[in-house]
């Protein structure tokens, strides 16, 4: 399988990620939470200098620089922590946007959490200009000048916000506009727009590891430290600054007004903007067939409602007139058709019938559960070999087809989280001698929880488990992406070994257990 570059590219950024923090604290694992992380480190910090800070046109930039310089213990500190968690949170959320993009997850299905995704990423910029603008100092004057100017390329606002600017017209009282939109105004829009984004999805998690949060905080806490934020001298509006140091995660549009004029400069930002809107549809994504609901074998149980990972089955009363309270729905235009849903179904069991086609609450057309029985059945008889293994390999993660040969065969899913955990157990009932589930990356799944579902559900912590009497020591789940092959190829051959020891150990125990039985009967 081929890997376009960027894929490539964000894998192996990944991949260094994972040596150095672990799958665990991998940051590119948790970058909304991170995010949200930051968003507090922000609120707190901002809070905290708001106590102190004079918003006037004469009292900000002094209450400023006591806090800086004869405050700095606790004020100044606070001040270089909400700087640098500002500049932090364009981070994540950028490898954010990147992550998505690469791994194709922002088209079909998931456009909504990315169109409401790029006006967030704008308003956390423009919540970080009029930060910059409280300060008033001179790069404070630098951008509130630039941003009159392009204020004022608007047709409604012409001319009106280059007058505040002219010396001796701008007021108290233009100034206290801004530290409401700063302080208030543009945070809540922001939280609204952060509901919003994540609207459609189930079980959104704020909160990022631990000790990922603990790290973070140290570093930045280390960073205030060696590097305080310090401002520019005190905004001078009869003349203009002639060095200023720029913050390039916020301020990278204004140097532009030096070159090129308002209008050059709103039709450059409105067409990036554009164009990271419409990209969902560039091309558009092949719809696939969503989940479908059987009421004749759905007892209204709720397990697949709990494991959706986009909100799109909801609990219903029953409307068939059966014995049973509830019924499951699903909404088509939420549904992510990944097939988690149909693993989750305990009407997915493939010991339920051994002749009749195999009926579930909820499955998918393109490849229901009474399929996989079919192919899984068809894999085994078709292995030879002294050690047989199965692959259950998801087709966001690596190809599995790429290991098949006589001793192994590998079997494609929707997604790792589709499979049903007594699948595995009939599998190693029809002859496998080990099954190994190859889902996406550990914590990092096509369709969000798919992985962990599996995991959880083989460990006996969700439902539906794997139940005891499976051979787990015949059962491995191990995630891979596309560039991993060489990993899971030496997971198969240590995998093979093990299982070989196994076979002889069995062989023995029979051995042992026939000669027992012969002796009895002698006797």
């Amino acid at each position: 399988m081929l890997v376009n570059p960027v894929k490539r590219a964000y894998l192996a950024l990944e991949s260094w990620f994972n040596l150095s923090f672990g799958t665990e604290w991998n940051p590119l694992y948790h970058l909304g939470t991170l995010s949200f992380f930051l968003f507090w480190v922000i609120l707190v910090s901002g809070i905290y200098l708001f106590i102190p800070f004079q918003g006037s046109l004469s009292g900000a930039y002094q209450s400023v620089e006591y806090m800086t310089h004869e405050q700095w213990y606790v004020a100044g500190v606070m001040r270089s922590l909400h700087r640098y968690a500002s500049d932090a949170v364009v981070v994540t959320v950028l490898l954010h946007m990147f992550k998505e993009f690469a791994s194709g997850r922002y088209r079909g299905f998931r456009w909504f959490s990315w169109v409401t995704g790029v006006p967030t990423l704008w308003l956390i910029i423009t919540l970080g200009i009029t930060g910059y603008w409280l300060v008033w100092d001179e790069l404070a004057q630098y951008v509130a000048i630039g941003s009159a100017r392009l204020m004022d390329a608007m047709p409604l606002l012409s001319g009106a916000m280059t007058r505040n600017f002219v010396a001796g017209q701008m007021t108290d009282r233009f100034f206290i506009l801004i530290e409401f939109l700063h302080l208030l105004g543009q945070p809540l829009i922001l939280f609204f727009l952060l509901w919003i984004h994540v609207k459609r999805l189930s079980g959104v998690s704020i909160n990022p590891p631990r000790g990922l949060a603990g790290g973070t905080f140290i570093a930045l806490l280390a960073l205030s430290l060696a590097k305080p934020a310090v401002s520019h001298g005190p905004a001078d509006l009869a003349s203009m600054p002639f060095t200023l140091n720029i913050d390039w995660f916020y301020l990278n549009v204004y140097p532009l007004l030096d070159y090129w004029t308002e209008g050059q400069t709103w039709v450059l930002t409105t067409s990036v903007t554009f164009l990271l809107m419409i990209m969902p549809w560039l091309p558009p994504a092949k719809s696939s067939p969503i989940a479908v609901v059987d009421l004749d074998n759905c007892n209204g149980c709720g397990l697949c409602f709990n494991d959706c990972p986009f909100d799109a089955i909801t609990v219903q009363a029953r409307t068939d007139g059966a014995r049973f309270e509830h019924e499951v729905v699903v909404d088509p235009g939420l549904c992510g058709a990944c097939g988690i849903c149909a693993g989750s179904c305990p009407a997915s069991n493939p010991f339920r019938s051994s002749k009749s086609t195999l009926k579930t609450g909820i499955d998918m057309p393109q490849l229901s559960v009474d399929e996989l029985r079919t192919r899984t059945t068809q894999a085994v008889m078709e292995m030879s070999g002294a050690t047989k293994i199965l692959i259950f390999g998801c087709e966001h993660g690596l190809d599995t087809g790429l290991f098949d040969d006589a001793g192994t065969r590998s079997i494609r899913l929707i997604c790792s989280g589709m499979l049903p955990p007594t699948l595995v157990e009939f599998a190693l009932k029809k002859g496998a001698d080990g099954v190994l589930v190859s889902g996406c990356r550990h914590n990092d799944c096509y369709f969000r929880f798919g992985n962990q579902w599996t995991r959880l559900r083989f460990s006996g912590e969700r439902n539906p488990i794997l139940r005891a009497r499976a051979d787990r020591a015949r059962i491995r789940v191990q995630g891979a992406a596309e560039t991993d092959k060489g990993d899971i190829q030496r997971s198969l051959e240590k995998f093979r070994e093990e299982l070989g020891r196994l076979n002889q150990a069995d062989k023995s125990a029979d051995a042992e257990k026939d000669e027992k039985v012969a002796d009895e009967n002698y006797h």
